[in-house]
């Protein structure tokens, strides 16, 4: 194993790896050469989904690569037509059978749609089965996410969320806090703006990169680090992952974080109010190559 990437404590009272190593739009081929290669430079979360349709190549990749499963730290998350509570108690147990494994770490709702106030129980009942080690939301806005509290007897440890210096999120961190919910650890898609040359080139990264000896996209994930981020910057090149995780050796300071965030704010999606079509279809999950 390679670095030591540092963690941050759950509500749950488990600590989830501060960047991990996100499959999104991998194919399963995909999965089994490069996961490997990930964990052998030392990543230890891995971010996965039902509807990234590669969770059986993760189980065996884990497998492959011989990593003890209580070193590893493994989300994935449930896509709308799971939400409702008899299916999402199925759709869990079936989440599990395709990773090959007898628990997650994190399971997060992925989209904010759907009878995700029903879905929340059958959640809550899977961590006190043991099937599941901490719940979370991904992409909710707070307006869902009080319909969430209200009912919830588990609130939700993570939001995963855009986050990257266009969209620091701040307001919405804000709002939890407002709620008592200081505790609650923002993971970031969208880290480095999905290559967006406008970002890594802004005047503040090329500056700090040059002092620190490092590329912008590592002051950037450094930059969300101190913000309290997790983040899965995603790459299937070995050198790009292992720059990735080298960011644990110099801090930046508070006035050259201020100055990050005091950059425009203008996020690269817009989850909509209302479900897009290829949300609401019906997947066959047990599909995977």
């Amino acid at each position: 194993m390679g670095i030591k990437i540092p963690t941050l404590p759950l509500t749950s009272g488990t600590e989830i790896p501060a960047i991990g190593y996100g499959v999104y739009m991998m194919t399963s081929a995909e999965v089994e050469k490069h996961l490997p290669e990930a964990l052998e430079l030392g990543y230890t979360h891995i971010d996965t989904a039902n509807a990234y349709f590669n969770e059986v190549a993760v189980g065996r990749a884990i497998k492959d690569a011989g990593v003890p499963r209580e070193d590893l730290f493994v989300t994935t998350k449930l896509f709308p037509q799971s939400y409702p509570y008899e299916k999402c108690k199925a759709d869990i147990d079936a989440t599990l059978e395709r990773l090959d494994t007898d628990y997650v770490d994190l399971l997060l709702f992925h989209q904010p749609y759907g009878d995700y106030v029903s879905g929340w129980k059958a959640m809550e009942e899977a961590v006190r089965e043991g099937k599941v080690r901490a719940i979370g939301l991904s992409n909710f806005p707070i307006h869902k996410i009080d319909e969430i509290l209200a009912v919830a007897e588990i609130k939700p440890a993570v939001l995963q969320v855009e986050i990257n210096p266009y969209s620091n999120q701040h307001e919405l961190k804000a709002a939890l806090a407002e709620r008592g919910l200081f505790d609650v650890v923002f993971e970031g898609w969208y880290p480095l703006g999905h290559g967006d040359a406008n970002l890594m080139t802004e005047p503040i990264f090329t500056e700090l990169a040059q002092k620190y000896g490092k590329g912008t996209a590592q002051i950037i994930l450094r930059w969300s680090y101190q913000e309290g981020n997790v983040t899965f910057p995603k790459t299937l090149n070995p050198a790009h992952m292992a720059d990735n995780i080298d960011i644990f050796d110099f801090e930046l300071t508070e006035d050259e974080m201020a100055r990050i965030n005091a950059l425009p704010q203008h996020p690269y999606y817009q989850v909509p109010e209302e479900p897009p079509a290829f949300v609401l279809a019906t997947n066959d999950y047990s599909k995977q190559a």
